[in-house]
This record gives C-alpha cells, structure tokens and sequence, in this order.
C-alpha cells in the first residue's frame, strides 16, 4: 500500500512574486547561454586588470558563506547531539544544499573557457589554494546531495530510504570537514594579495576570519529563512529554539571581533579605520552593523522576539555580504587604480540565480518533509505578525 507521502500529488503554487521569480530565472538563463557562447567580455566588465568581480564576490564568496547555515547545524545537532535544534536541521541543510549548486553555478560562469572545467579533475595542482577550494566545494556540495537522499527516498525511491537514512551519520561527519577547509581556503587565498588587499582587510590569519564568519552567519541565515518560510507556509520555529542558537553565533561573533581588535592593532593599522577613506567607511559600516550591534541584540531581550530574531539574521547576514565584497572589490580599487562596475548583465545573472534559488526551495518545502517533518509549529496567538 503506498505511503500518503508517495501517494499525494506534486504541486508548485503560482503567485505574483513567483511569476516574477520565474521571468528573472528565464532572463538569466538566456543571459548565461549568451555568455557561454560569446564569452566573458560580451556580458561582463571584467578585464585583465580587474579578473575577479560580481559573480566571484558574490556569487562564490558570499554564496559559500551564507551556505554555511549547513555544516554548522550538523555539527550542533548531529555532532554535539543537541537535538533541541532539530527541527530546525533539515530547512538549514536544504538551503545550504540550493546555495552551495548556485556557488558552483557561479564558478562554472566565470571560468574563461568554461569548457575546461574538469580538468582540475585531471590535472592536480597540489599547491594550489583554488585547487583545494574547487576540490572541496565540488566534494561537499556531492554529500549534500547524498544527504539529502534521506529526505527524497521518503516519497521517490522508498526502497533505498533505509539505506540512505543509515549512510547519513558518515555523510554529516564528512560533510562537516570539507566546509572547514574551503572557507578557510577562500580567504587564504587573499594571503598572496599582502600588497595589494587594503591593510584594514588583508591579515595573515584572513582565512580564520573567513571560517569564524561562515560559522556565525550560519544561525542568522536560519532566523531569515525561518522567518520567511513561516510567514509563507504559516510553520513557526519557537522563539527558545532560535534564541538559543543565535546565542552560539553572538559567542562566536565575540571571539571574531577579539581577534578583529587584536590583529589590527599588531599590526599597527588600527587607526586606518578612522581616517575619513573610502574604506576605512566601508569597514566601519561593517564591524558596526555586522558585528557590534548584532551582538548587543544577540544578548538583548529584543532577541526574545521574532522581529529581534529577523533583525539580527539580516544584520549579520548582510554584514558578511558586505565583508566580502570589501575583500573582493573596495578593498583592491586603491592598490590596481582600475575602477569596476558590474554590468547589467552581471546584475541579472546574479539576482536570476537567486531566483532559482528560492523557486527550488518553494518546490521542494511544497513536496518534501522539510517543515513538517516533525510536530508542526503554529505560531501562538500572542506571537501574531501584526
């Protein structure tokens, strides 16, 4: 007799905003197969002088951070066995699965000859930091989907959910190592730009800040997902259960801003950051909202709210957008004299890619157990959204 899971119908609902998702998505496609054709220079202002730009920083830098809501809730939950934040494990995985496929999208795009993709496969660049980071991300995001193969088997497959469901305790400890070296990896590879990376920035433990803030933006990433999938599909994670986990994020975010002062001041460049610049502005704005203030929410009472909650997600969210793109783009303007500006194409490729993104988590949260794979959440009366 087949499962109620098996038997119920696919079904991906049509509304307004998803209309619009599905335009962008069709734009950005079309783009994407012009710049696979006609090469880089048609749809893109990058050059020789400026090689790395919109689709690296964000797509790739920022993507592989804010997908990092994944590894740090296996290691919580599944690791440290703290199943008090189970439920919110499996909308953490998926999302850190969708954003992890768009940063290998956003690779795959800005490879030059985007036909030699698999040769780092072949040829091993054993002393290469991109060859460890391809290696890395090209092996984490397989175990993601392997994981996942826990939660498909429940409604595709049936036969094999066993055995997807008994590999899954090696596939999280395994997937729990790679993140850790390829966050690690993308700032070491700012280690060679000691010249050239803005000093406020560049530091010879770069790669320990880029690992700290994939593990911290994890837990804010999970209170605007949260947030926004229960306004959309009215499943509510308690307030506790999310306080608690940003409290991990607000330790963590202290330990980051010690080693932030610290580092500075070692280097003698502590007082760049208020010298009136382009840059000492751009990191200012970034300890401030990213960092500082999120962590006087964090141990607030306004934590104890969903607005709180939200607030601080988007906070430290957008503080470690915007940490990477200073990396990347505002921290190199003064050292190569080149000034780059993304193109519109760039633009759409990137937000369509986001819109991939969010459809795919609305179809798979509509036909999988993501939310409601345990007792389902409504929100109490007193915690209505106004």
């Amino acid at each position: 007799m087949a499962s109620h899971a098996e038997a119920q119908k696919w079904g991906f609902r049509i509304t307004p905003i998803r209309v619009l998702l599905l335009l962008l998505s069709a734009v950005a496609t079309a783009i994407i197969i012009y710049r696979l054709v006609t090469g880089l220079g048609t749809v893109t202002n990058l050059s020789d002088e400026w090689p790395w730009g919109l689709w690296i920083a964000f797509d790739v830098m920022c993507g592989v951070a804010l997908a990092g809501g994944g590894y740090g809730t296996a290691l919580i939950v599944h690791v440290l066995h703290r199943d008090y934040f189970l439920p919110i494990a499996r909308s953490a995985m998926l999302t850190s699965l969708i954003g992890y496929l768009l940063v290998m999208a956003g690779l795959f795009l800005d490879i030059g000859q985007w036909f030699n993709f698999w040769r780092p496969f072949v040829s091993w660049g054993h002393s290469s930091v991109l060859f460890e980071v391809f290696w890395c991300v090209s092996c984490y995001t397989t175990v993601q989907i392997l994981e996942f193969a826990e939660i498909a088997t429940e409604r595709v497959g049936t036969k094999f959910h066993n055995i997807a469901k008994a590999a899954l305790p090696v596939l999280m400890i395994v997937g729990i190592i790679f993140p850790t070296l390829h966050q690690s990896s993308l700032g070491g590879l700012y280690l060679l730009m000691v010249d050239k990376l803005y000093p406020l920035w560049w530091s010879p433990i770069i790669f320990l800040f880029f690992l700290i803030s994939s593990f911290f933006v994890g837990p804010a990433m999970i209170c605007v997902e949260t947030t926004l999938a229960g306004k959309a599909y009215d499943h509510w994670i308690p307030i506790p259960i999310l306080r608690k986990l940003i409290r991990i994020s607000g330790y963590a975010m202290i330990v980051y801003l010690i080693l932030k002062i610290y580092d500075l001041m070692s280097r003698d460049v502590f007082g760049l950051m208020f010298n009136g610049t382009f840059e000492a502005n751009m990191f200012l704005i970034e300890m401030v909202f990213g960092i500082i203030i999120p962590i006087f929410i964090c141990f607030s009472g306004f934590s104890a709210s969903r607005t709180g909650l939200f607030v601080f997600g988007l906070l430290v969210s957008s503080g470690v957008v915007l940490n990477r793109m200073n990396v990347v783009i505002i921290g190199m303007i003064r050292s190569t004299g080149v000034s780059y500006v993304p193109s519109l194409g760039e633009f759409i490729v990137s937000a369509g890619l986001v819109a991939m993104g969010v459809l795919a988590y609305c179809f798979i949260v509509e036909n999988f157990r993501i939310l409601e794979h345990d007792d389902h959440h409504a929100m109490p009366p007193n915690e209505q959204p106004s």
